[in-house]
């Protein structure tokens, strides 16, 4: 590490304070004990560092300004704001259990308490506080008589004001002072505080690390974060800190309890939950942040001197550090493409300063009038700030039918748009108003599909080309197929959905790689570290058939994950999904293999699944602004509600007679131009392989009038190999694939889906094409015919369609040299 020479009013050197980043390249120090540790003074200074001059001010705040402390916590809520909660004030008091707004203007500074009513936390030190907007969460500490383990929510948005103490049912950390948490804002663990470390009641140190979420529901819980190598496990300490990067949680110094052992600098990546050891960075009960690839240390203890805090600031460049990691310099690298992708998706306008602290100083005067006129009925203050009326995106309802019913499995979130349909239910709900006996039911037709396909963390031990259907038998699909069925009439043709959202797109029976996707990136069901069912959408973009050889396992996984979360999985039609052209390329052969079925059957389960096919959405709007469709917008269609005209079961017509019909295949056909130059359509001859002249490819000109229009900023599609995973084009369509290695040419492509997250940053995230597998990937479309002669008795295949059958895995998009764009 290097030492940074800082100017101005340099602060005494410290420790127990604490720095947050209040503004880009603007630092705010609070607190802290000055002296040795024998003789040391609480402080409750401010200074403010600036990282571009290098210079300290040391500021004088007025208004209602907090005790000396240290051993507190602060964080950033607003532009050039930090609030701060706990702490110790010396000869084994505690500071208040306030929390104080600063508020940095012209180089001056005022502080305003926060007004609460009700139960607070208490007064403690050595806890930890995150923003988890719009909550404050503090957790742990010691209360003066113990360590304890109790988690605290503040909502810095609603008035008035008050703490609330989370209960959650999962299992829960143990108690702990001097531990360190932080918040993740990317990856599998986006929203998510994760807490390391501390020591416990018996004065031992811990190595555990626990993360708490909120879901959608309101419930927070907490989980125990994984180890991928149980033999390689981080060292057990307190008094470190600890920041993320990215997906990487960076562990700073700390203490243990073996006197002078030196604790290296360890870094725990939250996709792979691998952890790494670097050279030890000897501090502990210090304060550090992150500017760009910078880790930034300030006072604290040196191990060496453990009784003289140390002055200046330190800083280690991380790219630097894991040169010799390419796992973190991936994911660095990884950050970097992230940022630039969001910026060049959404750019930030320009915002009013925030109004925080005079939100808080204006409902203290309310509360004071209140008190003064002797008024004991409490008023709710709103924000000043907050004059827009905002409607919910959802309604709670409820249904019962007597006045002893029991209506706690009855209460469900329902779309505001689906609302006027609640009504058609109260039928069905009378003739059977206990749905326990449905919903265990329905429990029961997943549980073996979950077992055996939702296997994210065991796919590579699977043997290759084995069985994964083993005990999954005909009516069990059949019945599947059923509810899943019906779950799609009841839906739109065009979804609209909500952020934060996770796309996927063309998967063509690669099973093993969705596996890969759920692996890296979360998958969704209920485990709260490697699930995230419960903050997050999942949008399928329809491909999810033919050429590879596990179809069947990812239409019956899908299908299984659509049944129990209904609400969160959304999947879209592809041109594979579609009877017509899954018979040709692969789907019809499998049925046919796997279950030894005549596919002409109308009861067969290949006949089944195409029959829900025909009630699979067209289009997904995402928060009004984001078009979501398999293939493109065509040359027909002029407004996105000329999709809901369109009437399921739905059989794509290949030569089509009506508008709907036209605007339906284009959907799922057509693609955009390869160039951004190529201003008007043109014509589309890889993908008529019907030579109906039906297929275009549409021009720049066209999606610009498209998205003008219909009021919306970008497509998002899938349909086309591309040699990132991913491709943009003209800053509004976004091209997804998620087949890495697609075809039998070897095209090597890397595959990617996409997160939309609450925000609305579009991120791109990447598996690569594996390096070699004993598994068959792909089917063979003639060699059956040839080597089976039972096999025409059930998959009738005339001339025409075994020419189709030769045609060649679709190209890779390859943009003219002029129109190429990096993620860099």
């Amino acid at each position: 590490m290097e030492s940074v020479n800082f100017g101005g009013d340099n602060p005494q050197p410290r420790f127990g304070h604490t720095i947050c980043v209040i503004a880009p390249n603007k630092i705010a120090l609070f607190g802290g004990a000055v002296g040795d540790t024998g003789r040391y003074v609480i402080t409750g200074d401010v200074y403010i560092g600036d990282m571009t001059s290098k210079k300290w001010k040391r500021i004088e705040a007025s208004g209602s300004v907090p005790t000396n402390r240290a051993a507190h916590q602060s964080l950033a809520i607003e532009l050039n704001q930090m609030i701060i909660f706990g702490g110790a004030v010396g000869g084994g008091g505690l500071a208040d259990d306030n929390l104080y707004v600063f508020e940095l203007r012209d180089d001056t500074g005022t502080w305003v308490t926060v007004p609460v009513i009700g139960t607070t936390p208490g007064r403690r030190y050595g806890h930890t506080m995150v923003l988890i907007k719009p909550h404050l969460i503090v957790f742990g500490g010691n209360t003066g008589q113990e360590p304890v383990n109790d988690v605290w929510s503040f909502n810095l948005e609603k008035s008035p004001y008050s703490w609330q103490k989370l209960e959650c049912s999962s299992e829960q950390p143990n108690v702990r002072v001097y531990h360190s948490a932080a918040l993740c804002t990317t990856g599998s663990a986006n929203g998510m505080m994760v807490a390391f470390g501390g020591r416990t009641n018996d004065q031992g140190a811990l190595n555990d690390t626990w993360g708490l979420r909120k879901h959608r529901d309101g419930r927070w819980d907490w989980v125990r974060a994984p180890y991928r190598n149980q033999t390689e496990q981080p060292l057990q300490r307190y008094q470190h800190s600890t920041l993320f990067l990215g997906t990487l949680m960076l562990v700073i110094g700390g203490r243990s309890n073996n006197v002078g052992e030196t604790l290296p600098f360890e870094i725990y990546d939250t996709e792979t939950s691998d952890w790494y050891k670097f050279q030890a960075i000897q501090r502990f009960r210090h304060s550090s942040w992150l500017i760009d690839q910078f880790l930034y240390l300030h006072g604290g203890f040196d191990s060496d001197q453990p009784n003289i805090p140390t002055e200046g600031i330190l800083r280690l460049n991380l790219n630097t550090r894991f040169a010799q990691t390419p796992q973190l310099l991936r994911q660095m690298n990884t950050l970097k493409t992230d940022q630039s992708f969001t910026q060049s998706f959404n750019p930030r306008p320009p915002t009013n300063q925030a109004q925080t602290q005079d939100q808080f100083r204006r409902t203290n005067q309310q509360q004071a009038m209140v008190k003064n006129q002797n008024n004991n009925q409490q008023i709710r203050v709103s924000s000043a700030t907050n004059k827009n009326i905002r409607l919910a995106n959802q309604a709670i309802v409820a249904m019962t039918y007597g006045p002893e019913e029991d209506i706690t499995n009855q209460v469900k979130k329902v779309p505001i748009d689906k609302l006027q349909d609640e009504h058609k239910k109260l039928g069905a709900g009378f003739q059977d108003p206990n749905s326990q006996n449905k919903s265990q039911f329905l429990d029961q037709l997943c549980q073996p599909f979950v077992q055996n396909l939702l296997i994210p963390k065991d796919y590579q031990s699977i043997p290759p080309n084995s069985n994964l259907l083993t005990g999954i038998r005909k009516d069990m699909i059949i019945k599947l197929c059923d509810e899943v069925q019906r779950i799609l009439d009841k839906e739109p043709i065009v979804l609209k959905l909500r952020r934060p959202i996770k796309i996927y797109g063309n998967l063509n029976g690669q099973f093993l790689d969705l596996m890969r996707f759920f692996d890296h990136f979360k998958a969704p069901y209920d485990n709260l570290y490697n699930g995230d069912i419960d903050s997050q959408d999942y949008l399928f973009l329809g491909d999810y058939v033919d050429r590879g050889t596990r179809s069947l396992e990812i239409v019956l996984l899908l299908f299984t994950l659509k049944l129990k979360y209904a609400d969160q999985i959304h999947l879209l039609r592809g041109h594979h999904e579609d009877a017509k052209i899954n018979k040709i390329y692969g789907f019809a052969d499998e049925c046919f293999i796997k279950f030894a079925e005549d596919i002409m059957d109308p009861n067969s389960i290949y006949q089944r699944i195409n029959r829900v096919f025909q009630y699979l959405p067209l289009a997904a709007v995402i928060e009004d602004k984001i078009l979501c469709v398999h293939g493109g917008i065509g040359q027909t269609m002029r407004t996105v509600d000329e999709i809901e005209l369109i009437q399921r079961p739905l059989e794509i017509v290949h030569d089509p007679k009506t508008y709907q019909q036209k605007i339906a295949l284009e959907l799922l056909w057509s693609d955009p131009c390869l160039s951004e130059d190529e201003l008007e359509n043109q014509p589309n001859t890889e993908r008529d392989i019907f030579q109906n002249r039906q297929i275009i490819r549409f021009g720049t000109n066209r999606v610009s009038k498209f998205l003008q229009e219909n009021n919306l900023n970008i497509i998002i599609r899938s349909h086309e190999p591309t040699l990132e995973g991913f491709e943009r084009q003209n800053n509004n369509v976004i091209t997804v694939f998620s087949c890495p290695d697609y075809g039998t040419n070897s095209q090597n492509n890397k595959g990617s889906m996409l997160t939309i997250s609450k925000r609305g940053e579009i991120i791109p995230k990447v598996i690569l094409p594996v390096n070699s597998t004993s598994e068959s990937r792909w089917i063979d479309l003639e060699e059956p015919i040839q080597r089976k002669k039972g096999f025409a008795k059930y998959v009738v295949i005339d001339n025409d369609e075994q020419q189709y059958r030769k045609r060649q895995f679709t190209p890779l998009r390859s943009k003219k040299s002029s129109s190429q764009k990096q993620f860099t």
